[in-house]
């Protein structure tokens, strides 16, 4: 799968080049392999899990250089509108071409349930970033939370990023 930017902006929410899976209950676990050695500069691409309140990992290419970066407190309110474009929790410079991003969520119903996001260079060793992401668990966005994989611009249009693949587990 190739996905080129289609959006600049700095809104999870307004990324026209986004692509959601449910998520299989009561647990599971996401992992794309993603290669970002055509991004441009400002853009960003990865794996989030998505809904009212949203949080990602990926890839975000700024002056030439790599990092891999946990978001968090993307939000949206009851009429559809972006209330938060997120905060970067986490980032590590990255020199690969190819990396995996994983997301582990945990959807049964009620308050507390969290989400893991992590990272690897090589597809075994996986390395935890950021912090828990605690699940919103009202029900006004009536799908629940999704899987998505996204690549936006932030600065203009014409980079894009291959995923090789797009695995979902169950412990």
């Amino acid at each position: 799968l190739t996905l080129q930017t289609a959006t600049v902006t700095d809104d999870l929410f307004q990324a026209r080049n986004t692509l959601t899976h449910r998520i299989l209950g009561p647990e599971s676990t996401a992992t794309i392999v993603l290669t970002d050695s055509a991004m441009k500069n400002g853009d960003r691409a990865g794996l989030s899990l998505f809904s009212t309140s949203s949080a990602w990992v990926g890839v975000e290419r700024d002056t030439g250089k790599y990092k891999v970066v946990m978001e968090d407190n993307i939000t949206m309110n009851r009429k559809w509108q972006t209330t938060n474009t997120g905060v970067p929790i986490a980032s590590n410079p990255v020199k690969a071409v190819k990396i995996w991003l994983r997301v582990s969520a945990n959807i049964l119903p009620g308050a507390g349930r969290t989400a893991h996001f992590s990272y690897s260079t090589n597809g075994h060793r996986f390395i935890p970033i950021g912090k828990p992401f605690v699940l919103d668990h009202h029900w006004q966005y009536f799908m629940g939370y999704r899987f998505a994989i996204f690549n936006f611009a932030t600065q203009s249009l014409g980079g894009k990023i291959k995923i090789a693949s797009f695995t979902l587990t169950q412990p």
